[in-house]
């Protein structure tokens, strides 16, 4: 990893030197960083790192060397990087995958660090495969009897709830209200995922529990959707950002009249915040992570919960398997995985096969937790200290009219530019860390400039995003995606395939971004390109 860049903006930062290094200088390296206008600091000064390699997504945040904390960063990314084994932790160095798993390793998902890669086959053991399954019944209710973010790996004995070699994804063609042609005659292409799985594949029944009541979903009535993960740079910032100013904007916006979700906010206030009352003691956060707007502060949010259900490896404060009790009850009377039980678990033999079996996948373990709190305490380390890459190129004259077209036809509605951290005191819902815990990067009174607003909108897609409201993107960065994953490829489920095509996504008749994407058509060509060369740029 190349972390010259990260400590020569340090020291631009401080005042005692300047880079010039044309690798890593952002607008290839003209002038010294500390002749550039705050904007190309998308992570401010404690959060941006001057690189554009392609391990751009992949560098600490200066914060990170100042605190003498470099050690517990390299520990934490190798926990990040490395594939994750069966062999029992205590046996081996990154031990202990399963009984049922989603990926070997964090990286599979998220390649280079970034937003997953368009698939045309659902496979677990390609690296870039970002997709997560969204099993629901037509009334977009979640699934009972498998877990939320559905697992097709299994440990032997065990099977697989779903077996992923019949999951078949087809990619049709989409022709929009203006038949894909800008009224210059310049066309464009837009496909979306059709994506289905025969009854055959799941090994457990299709249920939903509502009210207490759980009922069988036949399997007409099964919607299956894809959800790709998003690049992990820079969520850290995010955390940084007060929730009284989130809780300000959805009031800003509202009173603006903006559709807002009114499951999440309504006249004025929250309608659902952020709660843990598993582990923590309840206290309400602002929602502002995952596209579903599903969890509040990074240490309890999406990396800080992946990290233990997408290898299901258990630690102090995650003593259970991720597992459904329609999976344990399944499985323990399946004659296949009661002959082979003991083979794999001596130990939990108690003469009563089904209850063994039952107990194992079900009970919280006794055993030595599989991650260590040093381990996880360096994971988060890592995770909350990724830099964000600078801004490239806006000095540019192209990069500058697009800048101003960007405003002038409302993308920075929702983009909304920048936002400003505020003490920044670590806040744990699962109490895990405490208040204030030095043990992890902060960020306080930062301006960074994410382009993301943080709320949810809707884009009435076809094929759409479960419920159809999804959480505004932030784009800082999102320029050197093709360098650092090789791919290009955008939206919730990848099917926009660069700028372009996110952008009229954006305009179907329904869709909150409707007026601004009329106003993006009746741009001339060099103008629409200055607006992409824009979004690449930041």
């Amino acid at each position: 990893m190349n972390h010259k860049a990260m400590s020569c903006l340090l020291m631009a930062a401080l005042g005692l030197a300047a880079c010039s290094d044309d690798e890593v200088i952002a607008g290839g390296g003209q002038g010294d960083a500390t002749e550039l206008s705050e904007e190309w600091y998308a992570g401010g000064r404690l959060g941006t790192v001057f690189n554009e390699t392609s391990m751009a997504y992949e560098q600490p945040v200066p914060a990170i060397e100042t605190a003498s904390m470099m050690a517990a960063f390299k520990r934490g990314e190798t926990i990040f990087e490395a594939p994750y084994v069966t062999t029992p932790a205590e046996e081996v160095p990154m031990g202990g995958l399963g009984p049922l798993y989603l990926r070997t390793s964090c990286l599979h998902c998220h390649p280079g660090y970034g937003h997953g890669k368009r698939q045309t086959e659902y496979n677990s053991n390609t690296v870039g495969n970002g997709y997560l399954l969204v099993l629901t019944d037509e009334t977009d209710t979640y699934l009972s009897s498998l877990t939320g973010m559905p697992q097709t790996m299994a440990v032997a004995p065990f099977k697989a709830p779903v077996d992923e070699s019949q999951i078949d994804i087809q990619w049709l063609e989409y022709t929009d209200q203006w038949g894909n042609r800008f009224p210059d005659g310049t066309s464009y292409s837009l496909i979306y995922p059709e994506v289905s799985i025969p009854e055959s594949a799941f090994y457990v029944p299709l249920e939903v529990t509502k009210n207490g009541v759980t009922t069988q979903v036949p399997i007409e009535n099964l919607k299956v959707r894809l959800e790709s993960t998003i690049g992990i740079y820079g969520t850290g910032l995010l955390d940084a950002i007060p929730d009284d100013s989130i809780k300000q904007e959805y009031i800003r916006q509202e009173r603006a009249g903006v559709s807002l979700n009114p499951a999440i906010f309504a006249n004025g206030d929250w309608v659902k915040q952020y709660a843990n009352t598993l582990q923590g003691d309840g206290t309400k956060y602002a929602l502002r992570y995952t596209y579903a707007l599903s969890r509040g502060p990074l240490q309890d949010a999406a990396g800080a919960n992946a990290i233990w259900n997408i290898t299901n490896l258990t630690r102090s404060d995650r003593m259970y398997h991720y597992m459904t009790a329609t999976y344990a009850r399944k499985a323990s009377q399946d004659p296949e995985v009661q002959a082979r039980f003991y083979e794999f678990f001596p130990k939990y033999n108690t003469g009563d096969i089904e209850s063994d079996i039952y107990n194992y996948l079900m009970k919280p373990t006794a055993d030595a937790p599989e991650m260590s709190d040093d381990e996880y305490v360096d994971f988060m380390v890592w995770h909350r200290g990724l830099a964000v890459p600078a801004a490239r190129n806006l000095d540019a004259p192209e990069v500058q009219r697009g800048k101003q077209l960007f405003t002038e036809i409302g993308c920075a509605t929702c983009h909304r530019p920048s936002w400003t951290t505020g003490e920044d005191i670590i806040s744990d819902p699962t109490l895990f860390f405490e208040n204030g815990d030095s043990r992890l990067p902060r960020f306080p009174h930062q301006k960074i400039w994410p382009y993301s607003d943080m709320v949810q909108h809707r884009l009435f897609m076809k094929n759409d995003i479960r419920t159809g409201w999804c959480r505004t993107t932030p784009l800082w960065g999102r320029g050197l995606s093709m360098k650092c994953t090789g791919a290009d490829d955008r939206l919730h489920d990848c099917r926009a395939r660069g700028v372009l095509e996110a952008i009229m996504w954006h305009g179907c008749p329904q869709s909150d971004a409707l007026w601004t994407v009329e106003k993006f058509r009746k741009l001339n060509k060099d103008d629409r390109d200055a607006v992409v060369a824009f979004i690449e740029a930041i």
